[in-house]
C-alpha cells in the first residue's frame, strides 16, 4: 500500500514554500524540453505539482495538448482554478500506473517526481523502473520520455567535513533518513575521524542536497531523493526500447554558489577532493519500434579506409608543428525554415545516427554521456554540382521537398569546425520553404536502422533550449541565430544563468573594424614531420536494439588526440567598462584558416584542449 497521502504539506503557507522552491527554475526546465518536443501532439506533465510547468508548456506550444497529472487532488484543484488555456487540462492520476491508453502520448515529462514513486512505496527503487515501463507503454512511436530528477552517485565511501551547525544536522539526519520506515530501520551508519564524517556516497549526497530545507525538514526526510545512478538510468531506457538522446548531470549555478561553495569539504576515501555532486539530472529517450537501434557498440580492429588524410605544418615563427586532418569534399549545412503567422519554424534532423562519439566513452565532460543520435541541420556533401542544385537534391531526398516548394535562399555563415586540427570549411544555406513537410526519411539512406526524424522547432524556442544546455550540436543553434539576424528578428530574452558583470578597471578596447584591418599573416609551411598530436583511428560501429541484437553496422574512421582528451574548454571573456560590455577575442593563427583563405590569422574565442 503506497503512502502518497503523507506528501500533503498542510496549510497554504506550506504549499507556497514547497511550490516556490519547485517553480523558481521552471523557465529553464521547460526550455530544456524544447530541444526534444514536437510542436504537435499530446504531452503529459507527470506529477505536475503547482501546474505552472504544464501552463508554461501549453503557452509555449499552442499546437500541443498538455495534460497535467498529479496524485494529489488538492494540487489538481488548485491548478484547474489558476491555469486555464484551450490546450491545457489537469487530472488526478498515479504516474506509476496507466493514466492514458497504450501508444496515446507524444511525450511524457517527469520533473522531480519519480523519487516520490520510490519514496512513498517503501523506498523500493524498482518501483521507478516499473513506472518508467508503464510510461513507455503509453508513448506512441517515436514519442519522447524526459526525466528530470536527482541522480545517485556510484557506490563508495566518502569523507565529509562540515561547519558545526551542519555537523549537528547530519547527525540528526543519520537517525531520520527514510523516515517512513519504523525507527529501527531508519537512518544510516557513519564514523567520525579527526573532524571528518566517513559515510556512504549516497547518504552524503542525500544530506548535501537537502541540508538547507530546514523549514520543511520532517517532510523532506520522508523522501529518498536518489534512486538510480546515471548508468542505471541509461540501462533502463535502453531495456524499454528508448533511444537515449541525452543523459546529462546538471549543476544548478545558484545552488552551487549559495549552498555548496565554502560550506563543506568532501573527498574520496584516499583524501582526494571530489567535484560537487550534481544538483539534478536529465535523461531523454525516444521510443522506437522493434528492430530499430537504441545505442551503439564500437569494435576495434577494422581495416583502414583511407578516407581521412593527415598533413603537417610548421609554424615558421617558432618551429612548432601542427597536425591537420582532412576528408574529401566540402560540407554544407542546410537549414530549411517556414513561417506560420508571426512564428518562424526551422526544420532539423532529430535522432540522426552519429556513432563516432560513442567510441571514446571515458573522460566525459561534466559526466554527460556521449550519445550516438543527434539533432542537427540537414547536411550535404558538396561535389561538382552548384550549391543551389546540391541543396535542391538534398531537400528532395531527405525531406520530400520539391523545387516548387522552395521560396527563397540566403547564404549563411562560413565556419571552421576546428581550424587548429581539421582542414574543413563548412558553408551554410538558409532555405525558406512553403510549409512543414510530412515525411520521415527512408532508413535505407544510412547503414543503420534509422535515418532520424524530420521535426519542426519554433526558432526562439530552439535558442532557449541551447541557452540551458539542451542542444548537443552548435551548428543548428548558430544557423538559427543567423537566420533571425538575416530576417531582422529578435532572438528573444536570455533565460540561461544571469550574467552579472561588475565594472572593471580601465580598458583599451579595439574596434572590430581595426581588428579586421590588421596586417595579413602567413605563418605555416608544409612539412613531412608530424607533431604526433593527432592520430587516425577506425572502428566498426554496431547499432544494437533493446535486446542487444545488431541491427546495423558501419566501419568509420575518426581522428583523436594522442595525449589529451576529446574535451575542449571555450571561454567567452566579458568585461564591463564605462557602461559598455566588451567581448575578448584571441587574434590567433591557425593552419586550416591559411589553407582556405590564404592567410593564417583568425579571430577566435579563447579555447584549450583539456
Amino acid at each position: 500500500m503506497s503512502s502518497y497521502h503523507q506528501q500533503d504539506r498542510g496549510d497554504a503557507g506550506a504549499y507556497a514554500r514547497y511550490l516556490e522552491g519547485m517553480d523558481a527554475s521552471m523557465r529553464q526546465k521547460v526550455a530544456l524540453t524544447a530541444a526534444h518536443l514536437l510542436d504537435r501532439g499530446v504531452v503529459a506533465d507527470m506529477g505536475m505539482g503547482s501546474g505552472s510547468g504544464s501552463f508554461a508548456l501549453a503557452s509555449l506550444y499552442p499546437g500541443l495538448e498538455v495534460v497535467g497529472v498529479d496524485i494529489n487532488p488538492t494540487m489538481v484543484e488548485m491548478a484547474q482554478e489558476r491555469y486555464q488555456l484551450p490546450n491545457l487540462s489537469f487530472r488526478v492520476g498515479d504516474i506509476a500506473e496507466p493514466c492514458f491508453g497504450p501508444d496515446g502520448l507524444t511525450a511524457i515529462f517527469d520533473s522531480s517526481v519519480l523519487h516520490h514513486v520510490t519514496s512513498f512505496n517503501d523506498y523500493e527503487v524498482e518501483r521507478a523502473a516499473a513506472a518508467l515501463a508503464q510510461q513507455a507503454r503509453q508513448l506512441g512511436p517515436y514519442g519522447t520520455l524526459i526525466v528530470r530528477d536527482f541522480v545517485r552517485p556510484e557506490p563508495g565511501r566518502v569523507r565529509l567535513r562540515l561547519e558545526p551547525h551542519q555537523a549537528e544536522l547530519l547527525e540528526r539526519f543519520a537517525s531520520e533518513f527514510r523516515n517512513l520506515w519504523p525507527p529501527e530501520r531508519r537512518g544510516f551508519d557513519y564514523q567520525r575521524v579527526d573532524g571528518w564524517f566517513e559515510l556512504d556516497s549516497q547518504t552524503a549526497v542525500e544530506f548535501l542536497l537537502r541540508k538547507d530545507y530546514v523549514s520543511d525538514w520532517e517532510t523532506e526526510n520522508l523522501e529518498e531523493y536518489t534512486y538510480f545512478t546515471q548508468a542505471r538510468f541509461e540501462q533502463e531506457f535502453a531495456r524499454l526500447g528508448l533511444r537515449v538522446l541525452a543523459s546529462n548531470p546538471i549543476w544548478n549555478p545558484w545552488i552551487i554558489r549559495h549552498r555548496f561553495e565554502g560550506q563543506f569539504e568532501w573527498t574520496d576515501e584516499a583524501g582526494r577532493p571530489l567535484d560537487y555532486p550534481p544538483t539534478n539530472y536529465v535523461i531523454v529517450g525516444e521510443k522506437v519500434p522493434p528492430g530499430e537501434g537504441v545505442g551503439f557498440r564500437a569494435r576495434s580492429g577494422a581495416d583502414p579506409l583511407g578516407f581521412l588524410k593527415l598533413s603537417h605544418f610548421r609554424d615558421r615563427r617558432n618551429g612548432h608543428l601542427r597536425d591537420l586532418v582532412s576528408r574529401p569534399h566540402p560540407t554544407i549545412d542546410i537549414l530549411p525554415f517556414y513561417r506560420e503567422g508571426d512564428e518562424l519554424f526551422v526544420l532539423a534532423r532529430r535522432s540522426y545516427p552519429r556513432p563516432i562519439p560513442t567510441a571514446e566513452p571515458d573522460n566525459l565532460l561534466n559526466c554527460a554521456a556521449r550519445v550516438g543520435y543527434f539533432s542537427e541541420p540537414l547536411t550535404a556533401i558538396q561535389t561538382d554540382q552548384p550549391l543551389g542544385q546540391t541543396a535542391e537534391e538534398l531537400l528532395a531526398t531527405w525531406a520530400d521537398i520539391g523545387p516548387e516548394q522552395i521560396l527563397a535562399c540566403w547564404e549563411g555563415a562560413h565556419y571552421f569546425p576546428s581550424p587548429g586540427g581539421i582542414q574543413e570549411e563548412v558553408r551554410s544555406l538558409l532555405v525558406e520553404i512553403s510549409g512543414p513537410p510530412d515525411f520521415r526519411p527512408n532508413p535505407d539512406l544510412t547503414p543503420f536502422s534509422t535515418a532520424g526524424l524530420l521535426r519542426s522547432m519554433e526558432a526562439t524556442q530552439l535558442l532557449r533550449a541551447g541557452q540551458v544546455g539542451g542542444l548537443q550540436e552548435a551548428r543548428l543553434e548558430t544557423n538559427t541565430y543567423l537566420l533571425l539576424a538575416r530576417l531582422g528578428r529578435e532572438p528573444g530574452p536570455w533565460i540561461g544563468e544571469a550574467l552579472e558583470l561588475r565594472p572593471c578597471g580601465p580598458l583599451v578596447p579595439a574596434s572590430l573594424h581595426d581588428l579586421e584591418a590588421r596586417g595579413k599573416r602567413r605563418c605555416f609551411v608544409p612539412t613531412d614531420t608530424s607533431a604526433s598530436f593527432l592520430e587516425v583511428a577506425r572502428a566498426r560501429f554496431e547499432e544494437l536494439d533493446a535486446g542487444g541484437a545488431v541491427v546495423g553496422s558501419q566501419v568509420l574512421e575518426f581522428v583523436r588526440p594522442r595525449q589529451l582528451s576529446l574535451n575542449t574548454l571555450v571561454v567567452a571573456p566579458l568585461a564591463c567598462w564605462e557602461g559598455n560590455v566588451y567581448f575578448g577575442v584571441d587574434d590567433d593563427d591557425l593552419p586550416a584558416c591559411q589553407a582556405f583563405l590564404g592567410n593564417s590569422q583568425l579571430l577566435v574565442a579563447p579555447a584549450w584542449r583539456l
